[in-house]
């Protein structure tokens, strides 16, 4: 293609490029701009071209004139801009976050006629990274712990356990139905404890084969068996001075029992195929979703070995017993639903909640998770409706009713107490809270299931 129709297509190029470009002469005045700085800017070419480039308002923009009028800008003494962040004022008045770039350009002789500047909107990037620092401080708040969300007593109860399991060198076994948090726990442990610099180590004993559970956690000599090709280290080696997890520990067949106990007790291991111990310093925590005891009890488990790791045992609690941190959770999810994606999700509505807290929950905040996961596909309003959860939750009006199935008794003595502590502090239900010693989540959550209506039963 001949230099000549290379310059004539050159406004097309330029105007099919999504950065802004602006070219300015010697003295700060806009020359020629395209059609991308156009939108970024809310000015028309019109507008632009024959203004000095400060109708823009760029917050970097250093005037350095000179006694002899050269310099119009630094950008003329220093010669380029590179990947500066700035911020431009709009036509509408709004404030933009622009990366600049920007360099001079020079005639034939090498003298500078000018300048070009491409400019970048990354305002939503800059949104975007402001929602993370503003999820990262969600998680790093009172209600929750290493990623474990929640101030219900239960909740709480378990993270005081691991925080202090996590100062010492014991085996801790972490006890929870499935989708209560266990590998949460277990990796809390590790990041708060005194081996969070060394490695972390997982391994679920349920979803491999005897032979090759015992290659994994073990590792192998070359010719140990068919397909050995080569030796190879196991997940106790890799976990050399940190923390392995064994999740399912229950699963753990006989065989592998006796080896476990063995590093347990001497802190070696051998791998298959060679009679060589090898030194391990690990920390074993591992976790169930199984009674132990009663596998004790039925031979399937070594007795031995469960007096070994149950050292430090923690049990988390199921979601039914900590409805209370079910709004928590639901902000959570909500939160985290609007950093991957562009939701028009905003938070959820009265009786949506009172739907979850009203649910059983036998998957627990994995099940939890899921159905929100369902209500992000189904809700296209800013409100999360009943209607957008799964149907299951909605079952039947029995479960909607009564929840947890609490003795009639206990259900009454509850709601009086609520009622009695509403009356003394005239509906306010923070200080009914502290008087009846729980959170205020907790106190919402029982106006709701009990139905009672503040201006009849307060006043």
């Amino acid at each position: 293609m001949l230099e000549q129709e290379l310059n004539s297509y050159w406004k097309t190029v330029v105007n099919t490029i999504r950065d802004g470009l602006m070219v300015i002469n010697g003295e700060g005045m806009v020359m020629s701009v395209n059609h991308a700085l156009e939108e970024i800017t809310g000015y028309s070419e019109k507008e632009l071209v024959g203004s000095p480039c400060t109708i823009l308002n760029c917050d970097i923009c250093e005037a350095a004139r000179n006694s002899r009028g050269e310099h119009w800008c630094v950008l003329f003494r220093t010669g380029s801009l590179r990947m500066r962040r700035c911020m431009l004022l709009r036509k509408d008045g709004r404030k933009i976050h622009i990366l600049k770039n920007a360099s001079l350009l020079f005639d034939s002789k090498g003298d500078v006629i000018g300048a070009v500047e491409t400019l970048t909107d990354i305002s939503d990037i800059v949104e975007k990274d402001h929602q993370i620092d503003a999820f990262k401080r969600h998680l790093r708040s009172e209600d929750s712990y290493h990623g474990i969300i929640g101030a219900s007593v239960p909740i709480q109860k378990a993270t005081n356990l691991i925080a202090n399991a996590a100062q010492s060198e014991a085996p801790v076994i972490i006890y929870g139905e499935s989708g209560t948090g266990k590998e949460l726990a277990a990796k809390a442990i590790h990041e708060t404890g005194t081996r969070k610099r060394k490695p972390f180590v997982k391994m679920n004993c349920a979803a491999l084969s005897e032979s090759l559970l015992e290659s994994e956690l073990f590792g192998h000599v070359k010719g140990a068996y068919t397909g050995a090709y080569r030796s190879r280290e196991g997940r106790f080696e890799a976990a050399r001075g940190g923390d392995i997890f064994l999740d399912e520990i229950g699963d753990l067949p006989l065989s592998t029992q006796a080896k476990l106990l063995r590093v347990l007790e001497e802190k070696v291991i051998e791998r298959l195929g060679d009679n060589r111990s090898i030194p391990v310093d690990v920390r074993i925590i591992s976790a169930t979703n199984k009674d132990l005891k009663a596998l004790v009890d039925g031979g399937a488990f070594r007795n031995d070995l469960y007096f070994r790791i149950n050292v430090i045992p923690i049990r988390m609690p199921p979601l039914r017993e900590r409805v209370e941190d079910i709004p928590l959770l639901a902000d959570h999810f909500i939160r985290r639903a609007r950093l991957k994606s562009s939701t028009p999700i905003r938070g959820i509505s009265v009786e949506a909640m009172a739907a979850l807290t009203a649910y059983d929950w036998q998957g627990n905040v994995r099940e939890l998770r899921s159905a929100f996961e369902y209500a992000f596909i189904a809700c296209h309003e800013s409100l999360i409706r009943p209607s957008h959860l799964p149907p299951g939750i909605l079952k039947t009006e029995e479960r909607r009713l009564q929840p947890l199935n609490p003795p009639a008794d206990e259900s009454g003595f509850r709601k009086r107490a609520l009622i009695d502590a509403l009356r003394k502090t005239s509906g306010n239900q923070s200080e009914a809270a502290r008087l009846l010693g729980v959170s205020r989540v907790t106190v919402w959550s029982r106006i709701k299931k009990y139905k009672i209506d503040l201006k009849r039963s307060v006043n």
